[in-house]
């Protein structure tokens, strides 16, 4: 006669349920008392990708890439490596590539005048007189010189090239009656005359 082998003792299916969800509530307490130590950081680091975000898409490239640079110190690495890529582009537009030299007549009087509106008197006289070399009978080159001339204190210099910036283009005496770079010349009488012949009779 065969022995049956012995059995353990049954389990219900209530029992089995309750201690399934005995499991489920021992992990989710051990969970629970073991958060994930960077979820504030990581969620400040989402906040600050998301606003950054919005001043790229603004084109506002310095303050994008200040807030990126943040982003990418961050814990998530997803969202670090999503910010270097806009670092880069960020980058791109806040420094373009180098303009050409200039070499045309028009290259170095725009540069010239570019260099009187900064206070870089020595320079600007390079460009103008380059341009001037190039385009001796162009009206505005010579004008610009005049208006050089009187912004580093050359009154005659500055009275004769208006002169002849005038001749060229008779407007040209239209346009420095209220230029403010002809102020040094107010006082003098020559300029009054240059400016208005009509008081006298002149025709300039």
């Amino acid at each position: 006669m065969k022995q049956r082998a012995a059995k353990g003792p049954r389990i219900s299916r209530s029992t089995l349920k309750s201690m399934s969800k005995k499991a489920l509530a021992s992990d989710s307490k051990a969970k629970t008392a073991a958060p994930d130590p960077d979820a504030q950081a990581k969620q400040q680091q989402l906040k600050l990708y998301e606003e950054a975000l919005r001043h790229f898409q603004q084109q506002k490239w310095a303050r994008a890439r200040e807030l990126f640079e943040r982003v990418a110190e961050g814990p998530a690495r997803d969202l670090a490596d999503r910010a270097q890529v806009h670092l880069r582009i960020c980058a791109q537009r806040i420094t373009p590539a180098p303009a050409a030299p200039p070499r045309s007549a028009e290259d170095h009087y725009t540069q010239g005048v570019a260099l009187m509106n900064m206070g870089r008197w020595d320079e600007a006289r390079e460009h103008l007189d380059r341009a001037r070399k190039a385009a001796p009978k162009a009206d505005h080159i010579v004008y610009a010189i005049a208006a050089l001339d009187c912004l580093t204190g050359e009154a005659d210099s500055a009275m004769e090239n208006l002169k002849l910036a005038i001749q060229l283009r008779p407007e040209n005496r239209y346009h420095a009656r209220n230029d403010e770079d002809f102020s040094f010349l107010q006082e003098d009488p020559r300029f009054t005359e240059l400016l208005y012949p009509e008081r006298d009779g002149s025709t300039g």
